[in-house]
């Protein structure tokens, strides 16, 4: 690869950079200690979340995995039982926090793109008895990673949270992308929101931010979270600096997602026309492309990053693509057209 190479890096909507209002926020954020309680941008930041998806209040923490982790600890005790959708993060990139950590017990159930099959869900909640954990929570994902970036219907929701309320357990979305979902169904996240005890998500995704989630529900879960992520080594001192830019991101760059939405759409109907490729294009409804090759993934990844384009393998033949604010229009042509030139090499 030349110097003069573009990178157009598809390994994730992680690697974006601030933005520079963000990086000037973060020299004049007026900050305290956070773990004293008196941070007030951080103070600031927390009370927006809650706002923007209807709930009391709300939690910074360092990262999405800690997010889930200390909801899950949380609502749970040692030795209860939450279930979880087979490809869950929680379940399969969080390096078994929920069992080593949490020390809960998982079950899972299964999902057709990332909508949950209600029958298996239903079924597979347990009551306590001398013999068995009993379930206290559910954790849903949406948008769902694993199933291509899907959205997770509102209706199915509200099924899931009305069969909670019924059966006594809570439930928690993690809702890393949930603003994709509201922007790509057009329903607010709060609605979603309004289907779960709590619900956390990520700044540092699409929206752009350097560091940090937000974990929202009732103060009195806040409150006892606060203590958990306190735990877990997660308390942060002067985080002013990074709220500062979580405020930015919430007011400015939730809209702009659908663009990454019609670059992720524009980029699988040009996959979906090469020769070795094949694109599941119900799968592509937010930032996310998941893609079939018949040769190596490796490889071709291999091929690709001598051509500037970035991604990463997530099997033997299938690659995952995501767009985000730092991959223009013309670095997603760039990219189809060194996917067309590698194909045919």
């Amino acid at each position: 690869m030349s110097s003069d190479t573009p990178i157009v890096d598809l390994r994730s909507d992680t690697v974006t950079r601030p933005t520079p209002e963000m990086l000037q926020a973060m020299v004049s954020a007026p900050v305290g200690d956070d773990v004293l309680g008196d941070d007030p941008t951080v103070q600031e930041l927390e009370q927006k979340a809650a706002r923007q998806v209807g709930k009391e209040t709300s939690l910074f923490v360092p990262s999405g995995s800690m997010a889930n982790l200390v909801s899950i600890k949380t609502h749970t005790q040692p030795g209860d039982e939450i279930l979880l959708d087979w490809d869950a993060h929680s379940l399969c990139y969080e390096v078994g926090s929920p069992a080593a950590v949490a020390m809960v017990q998982t079950r899972q159930f299964r999902s057709d793109l990332g909508v949950p099959r209600m029958d298996e869900l239903a079924g597979a909640i347990k009551s306590s008895t001398l013999h068995t954990p009993g379930t206290v929570l559910i954790v849903l994902e949406n948008t769902h990673n694993r199933a291509g970036g899907t959205v997770i219907p509102l209706e199915i929701h509200q099924r899931i949270y009305s069969l909670a309320q019924e059966r006594g357990l809570n439930v928690h979305i993690d809702g890393a992308r949930i603003f994709n979902a509201s922007i790509a169904a057009g329903i607010p996240a709060a609605d979603y929101a309004a289907c779960a005890d709590t619900i956390s998500f990520c700044l540092s995704k699409g929206l752009s931010c350097p560091v940090g989630s937000l974990i929202c529900g009732s103060r009195e879960f806040i409150d006892r979270a606060r203590r958990v992520r306190k735990m877990l080594g997660g308390g942060m001192r002067q985080a002013g600096v990074l709220a500062a830019c979580g405020l930015i991101a919430l007011e400015k760059m939730v809209d702009r997602l659908r663009e990454d939405h019609e670059h992720a759409r524009m980029l699988a109907e040009s996959l979906s026309g090469i020769r070795g490729f094949r694109v599941d294009m119900r799968a592509v409804q937010t930032n996310m492309v998941y893609f079939e090759t018949v040769g190596s993934a490796a490889a071709l990844q291999a091929a690709m990053k001598q051509r500037g384009v970035w991604f990463m393998p997530v099997a033997e033949r299938r690659i995952r693509l995501v767009t985000h604010k730092d991959v223009s229009r013309e670095g997603v042509e760039y990219a189809i057209k060194a996917f067309q030139e590698a194909a045919v090499s």
